[in-house]
């Protein structure tokens, strides 16, 4: 089974909806006993950072989500969330990943990296698995992760970051698979059959 994480400005539903394409072995879920029944768990998110760690303490997911050793992938601010630190609000997160979320500083145009984009493979990953190379994936934030050695692939807004980042049994994707069409569902489908 697979448990969507659901908590304020989480885009649960809309990755649940996404999801029935692919299974309806799925629920969407707030609590602890939920969450650790999972074979599985996605972590969605947008919006902003310290609304989300706020909800996340609230529900009491936050030790949970860190702690628990099956497969977790977070989407968008799901993936900023699974990281030590943002920038958005100076507010520590899970620390799944070591690193900082940072803004786009580009100057006013560039701070926000909205539409379809393409991704560059980093190195080989699991969740690319049947993907083709110049596949592009939807993207909407303003904050992101700088390329590190657990980076696998990367995207760019005049800054390179990274775009997906994996430790262990811990997925992260910057971009939106529930809006990339049939990349974005192959890449869950990858993730769902781990």
């Amino acid at each position: 089974m697979i448990t969507i994480v659901n908590y304020e400005n989480s885009n649960s539903q809309e990755v649940a909806e996404f999801l029935k394409q692919l299974t309806e072995d799925y629920i969407i879920a707030d609590n602890e006993i939920d969450i650790c029944r999972a074979d599985k768990i996605i972590f969605p998110g947008k919006g902003d950072a310290v609304s989300a760690m706020k909800k996340l303490h609230l529900l009491n997911l936050f030790t949970v989500l860190r702690i628990i050793k099956k497969p977790m992938m977070g989407i968008g601010l799901g993936m900023q969330l699974m990281a030590d630190y943002s920038m958005e609000g100076n507010i520590s997160c899970l620390g799944i990943f070591p690193g900082t979320a940072v803004k786009f500083e580009n100057g006013a145009a560039e701070t926000i990296n909205e539409g379809m984009h393409p991704v560059k493979l980093y190195k080989e990953s699991v969740l690319f698995s049947g993907i083709e190379p110049d596949a592009t994936f939807y993207f909407n934030h303003s904050y992101f992760l700088p390329l590190s050695q657990l980076t696998t692939s990367t995207s760019k807004n005049k800054t390179e970051f990274t775009s997906s980042i994996e430790k262990n049994s811990s997925f992260g994707v910057q971009f939106h698979p529930e809006r990339s069409g049939e990349a974005g569902l192959k890449l869950l489908k990858n993730f769902i059959e781990l």
